[in-house]
């Protein structure tokens, strides 16, 4: 009787945890999403600092430079953003004039995270599941996130190498 008893707590207790997180499920996919959006934003943020000087750099012919990464992280962002509220249609509006002063591309940078983080955690569940179009795909607000934040991995890793390729280290390197 005594067995019987402690697996019915046992197991009541371990279904009441269970039942505990289901309403904060909602809130998770948001805050990982807009931490990852964080991790981010503090690494390009970073990077544009300690290339500063260097952001006509490019490692050969036909390439992105340094600072053409970074323009193109804040465009992305502003995409994003637009699409997560519903004020860009997944478009575009063409590009901004790039942004060269060492002073102004981390600000632009940290802004434009800033913005992203924003509309995601202002997404509901259902807003997540919402459809949009992107580059011209059918994909879901989620979706969206997830594809531009891979994106923004590779180019990370590759503004990380223009870093060491100019004997720079990263500042989470240090």
């Amino acid at each position: 009787m005594r067995t019987i008893r402690t697996r019915t707590i046992a197991c009541a207790v371990a279904m009441a945890a269970v039942l505990s997180l289901v309403p904060l499920r909602a809130q998770t996919t948001q805050a990982a999403l807009s931490k990852e959006a964080g991790t981010l934003s503090d690494k390009f943020v970073g990077l544009a600092r300690v290339m500063a000087g260097k952001y006509n750099w490019k490692p050969g012919e036909g390439v992105r430079s340094v600072g053409d990464v970074f323009n193109l992280i804040v465009t992305e962002n502003g995409l994003l953003a637009a699409t997560l509220t519903g004020a860009g249609g997944g478009q575009g509006g063409g590009r901004a004039a790039p942004i060269t002063d060492p002073e102004k591309l981390p600000e632009a940078l940290k802004t434009s995270y800033s913005n992203v983080q924003k509309a995601i955690e202002r997404l509901s569940d259902a807003d997540l599941k919402a459809p949009v179009k992107l580059f011209g795909r059918d994909m879901t607000k989620e979706d969206a996130v997830r594809y531009l934040f891979g994106d923004q991995h590779e180019h990370l890793g590759q503004s990380i190498a223009y870093a060491r390729s100019n004997a720079v280290v990263p500042p989470w390197s240090k």
